[in-house]
């Protein structure tokens, strides 16, 4: 077979449903399992519908990030269960690594707005930066990270078509993408864990009613498991397609999948509607915080 017929085998394929050839690649360096595919649809489904059903139930129309973010990982997981079929399809391909990037960052937005919530609760001396900027900041960092993210995306598959193409350059500008989100991310740790310091230093939290310290520590299990994942990520397109890490499910699957499921899981039990305290609640509890000498006025260091 000439150089040009191989070519145009490989564009075929990349347009067909063929199964696994001996000795032809895939763009994933695998092929994808069908039943992590199915198992990770069927738990991000469920948790879409749960979150749904809970923020629509209790009216925290903020809560929609989470299921958002749901269904963009549905929509990601469709096109790894379709490639472990059809594993050599581009469309697939390039439908899992987009909205699997992309998704991720519905949940930050989501913590973004509960971290403002309990900054409003427990005091605005609880944080260095107001819940307003919060979101200004950290949303608006995705926002360039994903559309950088895009471009590279966008370069790099359209290098994919080409004979001899060069994939380089856009994954570099994917790579900056990611990494930008990861410095961006790693900032947000730094201050949320500037405001878990200052909430256990004054011991705020048992001064507050009702079950605001379960929804606490699942905020901060679903950062972990964010930065965790985006730290995966960082390295992984790093390494480049051919990488080790990008090359070998399991890490995906352990640091990406499951990651995810954790991070917006976590808020099906522990959901923001149904352990934040109402507004009622909040004044009771500050006068309470007032007349123990704890109110939130004095600055902390």
């Amino acid at each position: 077979m000439s150089a040009d017929q191989e070519f145009e085998y490989k564009k075929w394929l990349s347009t067909s449903c063929h199964p696994i050839i001996d000795g032809m690649d895939t763009a994933y360096g695998y092929q994808p399992s069908l039943a992590a595919g199915v198992v990770f649809l069927v738990l991000f489904g469920l948790s879409m519908i749960v979150h749904t059903i809970q923020f629509t139930w209790k009216r925290t129309w903020w809560c929609a990030v989470f299921s958002i973010g749901c269904l963009t990982e549905v929509l990601g997981w469709a096109g790894r269960t379709w490639s472990s079929e059809c594993p050599y399809n581009m469309t697939a391909f390039l439908m899992q690594i987009s909205t699997l990037i992309i998704a991720p960052t519905f949940f930050t937005a989501g913590i973004y707005v509960l971290l403002g919530r309990f900054i409003q609760i427990l005091g605005r001396d609880s944080s260095i930066l107001s819940p307003k900027m919060y979101l200004w900041i950290f949303c608006t960092c995705d926002v360039i990270s994903l559309v950088i993210q895009a471009i590279g995306g966008g370069i790099a598959s359209a290098e994919t078509n080409k004979e001899d193409g060069d994939t380089a350059p856009g994954t570099h500008i994917m790579v900056a993408g990611i990494v930008f989100q990861l410095f961006s991310i790693t900032v947000f740790v730094a201050c949320a864990a500037d405001f878990v310091r200052r909430v256990l230093r004054r011991r705020l939290l048992q001064n507050m009613s009702g079950s605001i310290t379960p929804l606490f520590a699942a905020m901060v299990f679903s950062v972990l498991c964010i930065y965790v994942r985006s730290i995966y990520r960082t390295i992984e397109l790093s390494q480049g397609w051919s990488g080790y890490l990008i090359t070998r499910e399991k890490y995906f699957i352990a640091l990406d999948g499951a990651m995810m499921v954790a991070a917006v899981g976590v808020f099906n039990i522990f959901h923001p509607g149904w352990l934040m305290p109402s507004t009622k609640a909040m004044q009771y509890d500050r006068e309470i915080m007032s007349e123990d000498g704890y109110g939130h006025t004095t600055e902390l260091r």
